[in-house]
């Protein structure tokens, strides 16, 4: 009495093919009392999702994704930004800290035509006479406030 020991794999069955399939050994599978019974495991089925869900959910995935790392991005930029030195001169007033009065175009007097060939000069109330104003943009320092910084955030409560 020979127990043979030729092991073949049983036919493979796939719930995601039509057809099974054929197994990779061609001699039939010879049962004794002395071979274990095969293991089943639960199938994994496919889920039957149209494609309005699948673009539904990967949306959704996506809009999560983005509401979470421009946040994320942003702060890191902040912190960034808050390590490095501030050293780019003002726009308004290239980096003077004071800017030409426009009333009277930095002469410190107003000339006003009366009419006829009158002529009144007085001195600028605006800049006082003094012909420039302090920048409102760098407020006289000079180098150009970030983006955030030019905000005046104020408590009104």
């Amino acid at each position: 009495m020979t127990i043979s020991c030729s092991l073949s794999l049983p036919q493979l069955h796939s719930s995601f093919l039509s057809s099974p399939l054929k197994s990779l050994s061609t001699t039939p599978l010879a049962r004794n009392k002395f071979q274990p019974k095969p293991t089943f495991y639960p199938r994994i089925r496919a889920l039957e999702l149209d494609q309005n869900t699948v673009v539904a959910i990967t949306v959704g995935v996506l809009s999560v994704a983005v509401g979470i790392g421009i946040p994320v991005f942003y702060e890191s930029q902040i912190d960034n930004a808050a390590k490095r030195d501030n050293t780019q001169p003002c726009f308004p007033c290239n980096g003077s800290g004071a800017q030409k009065c426009r009333f009277c175009l930095g002469t410190g007097n107003v000339t006003v035509e009366l009419g006829g060939a009158e002529t009144e000069v007085s001195r600028c109330i605006n800049c006082d006479g003094a012909g420039s104003l302090t920048c409102t943009t760098c407020q006289g320092s000079g180098i150009q406030p970030r983006y955030l910084d030019r905000r005046e955030f104020k408590d009104d409560d």
